[in-house]
């Protein structure tokens, strides 16, 4: 029996990179999720899951696109005890002054309304049904969400707007339910840009990354679902309010070396 055994999760961002690898760890761990992505793909992505798992596509930076997710969990499962709000999308770690300053407010619009509007939406439309299985939250925010130049002048502010969402609603929801966030630092992952500044979807890894992390490995997509799985489950009861730094060191990295044992030759 896992420790997720029978529990009923909406997850949004399910369709590809810690998503996708984080709804496979929560089926063997026995949830039942509902998968939700703006791509169509997420089908194809969670096919081999079975029926613990129904996909939905859907905008969830809509109201309409998370009614729909939260009413296909209550409708097949009767139930919603977890809220995962993956969903997010980068701005291509723009600076300000590359941006024009009158496709500020719709590239503004576009990336808050996916990385800061779709949580408060998700969760606002799972309300009901989390106080009453005292269920919980999880945000993913980022490096950036408390640190500067993890993005840009866009998507660094929308980060630490995810941090003030998890420590606000642990506040205004507890004791019924526990929110909480886990911050990735580096996946390799290819990340939907910002339309807007007519962005595409990008490598998240840069070369040379490896050998600025402490840890000195890029780690891959399935090496951060054991956290969401801690969050989502009763062994995280006494947790609510934190965002778990899951960074490879990176907020302890070094000036001279990233690493106190890293070897200068091995950090170039």
């Amino acid at each position: 029996m896992g420790v997720l055994e029978d529990k009923v999760v909406v997850f949004t961002g399910a369709g590809a990179g810690i998503g996708r690898a984080t709804v496979a760890r929560f089926v063997r761990e026995g949830a039942r999720v509902v998968a939700v992505d703006i791509s169509a793909s997420v089908a194809d992505s969670t096919a081999d899951f079975g029926d613990r798992v129904a996909p939905v596509v859907a905008d969830v930076s809509t109201w309409e696109g998370n009614t729909k997710a939260a009413g296909a969990a209550l409708q097949r499962w009767g139930r919603i005890d977890c809220f995962v709000g993956n969903a997010g999308i980068t701005d291509g770690a723009a600076p300000l002054e590359s941006v024009p300053g009158d496709d500020l407010p719709r590239a503004f619009g576009e990336l808050f309304g996916v990385n800061v509007l779709a949580p408060l939406l998700g969760v606002r439309a799972c309300l009901d049904a989390l106080t009453e299985s005292k269920g919980s939250v999880i945000l993913t925010g980022s490096y950036a969400s408390t640190h500067a130049a993890g993005g840009g002048a866009l998507y660094t502010p929308s980060k630490h707007a995810v941090l003030g969402i998890i420590r606000q609603l642990a506040y205004e929801l507890a004791p019924d339910i526990r929110v909480n966030g886990v911050a990735p630092g580096v996946a390799p992952t290819r990340l939907k840009g910002t339309a807007a500044l007519g962005q595409g979807a990008t490598d998240s890894v840069l070369d040379g990354t490896r050998f600025a992390l402490p840890l000195q490995e890029i780690p891959d997509v399935d090496a951060y679902a054991g956290v969401f799985v801690l969050l989502a489950s009763d062994e995280s009861r006494v947790m609510t309010g934190s965002l778990v730094q899951a960074d490879s060191g990176l907020a302890v990295r070094g000036i001279a070396r990233p690493g106190g044992r890293v070897t200068v030759e091995g950090a170039q």
